[in-house]
């Protein structure tokens, strides 16, 4: 009888104990689990507090970027080059969109505005680095589009129609390759800029004055901060930035004369540069074939836009600062070289031949008969090929690769495009070795006494060679830029003897009253000087001459000096080219 109540005593006293250590289990459970959600919540709100808080701004603060406007782009006389217009673009925000609503809305988006779908999807894959702003997705839209895209906007959340800037040419051909073209940056492009503040979406100068002068021209971004609902409604403006327009230019450029020299050169393949000799200015430079700069402005090229501007004829490149053989109108730096080395004599002269044999090689006369006795200023007016040859040969190699670089040949002329323009070639014995594993011979300085061989120039190299007799023996900067007064005071002195310039001056004129260049003989125009070249040049197994012809006016005190060339045009320089600068020079007197 006393065991059981012993017994009873015991269980009940393991009950209690039990029932305590279940408590205390129950009681450290609970303490581990509010440490647990204390140590995640300090660690949410302290650690990644600020983080969370940027992703919960971004879901409902929607960044509106404003495009700066680019600066416009006007002649020396105040007449609009380039501008910019204000065509409708669409916009998406990404963040207004998930993959069930993306199957309805990219379908439909694609069939508005005639794109693949999957165009869209990587251009939204690009900026997935800042969802909450708007991308454009499509620029230029026509009103078929525009109609399109408002009748099923219940249909598209998060889609947006805008006006933008994009810049617009009003005289496209005319002035493409002085221009270029402003395009939307290209990933890698995208890549080198970002830190220069260029974002996905932004058109960038890709060419000519755009691209030179690209950091005037393009402005700050703008933009508003707007604070939307749940369904993408904008509640509130939150901040603003006023976008900054670009600075305007004003080039060296006259529209008239552009125009005028683009009439000139007519469908022929080849350049024209007018310059003032007296200072570097450009007053007009023309290439063809040339293309309409604002087919760039579209979001995509089509097919047939890129035949235009990648056909055979090579319409981007821009010949005025290509290379070419510059044939005789190099006679210039060959008459320098010989008198002011002091070889020869201002009153030597020479007999020509209808052909030489000079290092075992026969070098003919362009007549085939010779002319006679001719000094320097008949050579010169007459282009005679066996007077520089003899000269060549007694000047020597050294002492004519060094005049010819003294004229600026074989380096660029300090002309913005610098990326754009070719140097040119002034070979020698280097070169030569370098290239072919032969030495120099009596030959190579033969023939590139008349602007033959190997030696290559650009027409804007041609047109300040010319400059150095116009303007009294002075190197001068060719330049675009209006008030770029550093190139326009910027004349480097050949330090040329004065009878050396006045047999220049008299020979280039000679030309035009008695020899090669007689069609600039006008009485309506004052006084021309010029020389004409005919370069020998191949092109598909066929010979076919390119044709040069460079002259300034007035002949005593020039104002205006131009260069044409037309590439495998066949003909002379005379017959060819001089007829273009004609109308030029035409052109220009008349207006005064």
């Amino acid at each position: 009888m006393t065991i059981l109540p012993s017994l009873l005593s015991i269980t009940k006293n393991t009950r209690t104990v039990g029932r305590g250590v279940q408590s205390t289990f129950v009681i450290l459970f609970t303490l581990l689990m509010l440490s647990g959600i204390g140590a995640r919540l300090i660690y949410l709100q302290i650690i990644e507090g600020k983080k969370h808080r940027i992703r919960a701004e971004s879901n409902r603060i929607r960044v509106i970027p404003k495009q700066p406007e680019r600066g416009n782009i006007f002649d020396r006389n105040g007449k609009l080059l380039a501008s910019t217009r204000y065509p409708r673009s669409v916009y998406l925000w990404p963040m207004a969109h998930t993959k069930p609503s993306w199957s309805v809305v990219g379908p439909r988006l694609a069939k508005i505005l005639d794109t693949p779908q999957t165009d869209i999807e990587t251009i939204l894959e690009q900026s997935a680095v800042n969802p909450s702003s708007l991308i454009r997705i499509a620029r230029n839209l026509n009103e078929a589009q525009v109609t399109g895209l408002k009748e099923y906007e219940n249909e598209l959340p998060g889609v947006e129609i805008n006006t933008e800037a994009v810049r617009y040419y009003p005289h496209g051909q005319e002035l493409a390759h002085i221009l270029g073209y402003t395009r939307e940056i290209t990933a890698e492009q995208l890549g080198k800029k970002k830190a220069e503040g260029y974002r996905l979406g932004d058109v960038m100068g890709q060419m000519g004055v755009e691209k030179a002068y690209e950091k005037l021209l393009r402005g700050e971004w703008g933009g508003q901060q707007v604070e939307v609902d749940g369904s993408g409604r904008p509640l509130r403006v939150l901040g603003s930035k006023q976008a900054k327009a670009g600075n305007d230019l004003h080039l060296t450029i006259d529209l008239d004369m552009q125009i005028a020299a683009e009439k000139a050169l007519g469908k022929r393949n080849g350049a024209i540069v007018a310059i003032n000799p007296k200072n570097g200015s450009i007053l007009a430079m023309v290439s063809h074939p040339t293309f309409d700069p604002n087919i760039f402005s579209k979001q995509k090229l089509s097919q047939k836009d890129w035949e235009t501007v990648q056909g055979s004829g090579h319409p981007l490149v821009n010949r005025a600062i290509s290379a070419f053989p510059p044939a005789s109108t190099f006679k210039i730096v060959t008459t320098t070289a010989a008198l002011e080395s002091g070889k020869f004599s201002p009153d030597t002269v020479l007999q020509t031949y209808g052909s030489l044999t000079i290092g075992g090689t026969r070098f003919g006369e362009w007549n085939h008969a010779g002319f006679g006795p001719l000094g320097f200023v008949g050579a010169m007016q007459w282009s005679s090929d066996t007077f520089f040859y003899q000269v060549a040969k007694k000047v020597g190699g050294p002492t004519l690769i060094e005049w010819t670089r003294k004229y600026g040949f074989g380096q660029r002329t300090g002309f913005e495009f610098t990326t754009e323009e070719s140097k040119g070639l002034v070979p020698d014995e280097n070169w030569k070795q370098k290239t072919w594993k032969i030495p120099w011979s009596v030959g190579d300085t033969v023939n590139m006494s008349i602007g033959q061989g190997a030696l290559q120039a650009t027409p804007l190299q041609t047109a300040v060679m010319f400059a150095v007799p116009a303007n009294g023996g002075y190197r001068v900067q060719p330049h675009l830029l209006k008030d770029n007064e550093e190139a326009r005071s910027w004349r480097e002195s050949l330090n040329l003897k004065p009878i050396t310039i006045k047999i220049l001056r008299d020979g280039l004129r000679k030309v035009i009253t008695e020899g090669t260049g007689k069609v600039l003989n006008v009485p309506s125009l004052p006084p021309i000087a010029g020389k004409s070249g005919t370069a020998e040049a191949w092109r598909r197994k066929v010979k076919e001459n390119h044709a040069w012809f460079g002259a300034y006016a007035p002949a005593d005190k020039p104002e205006i000096l131009v260069v044409a060339f037309a590439e495998h045009s066949g003909g002379g320089g005379g017959s060819v080219a001089a007829p273009m600068i004609l109308e030029i020079m035409e052109k220009h007197f008349a207006r005064k």
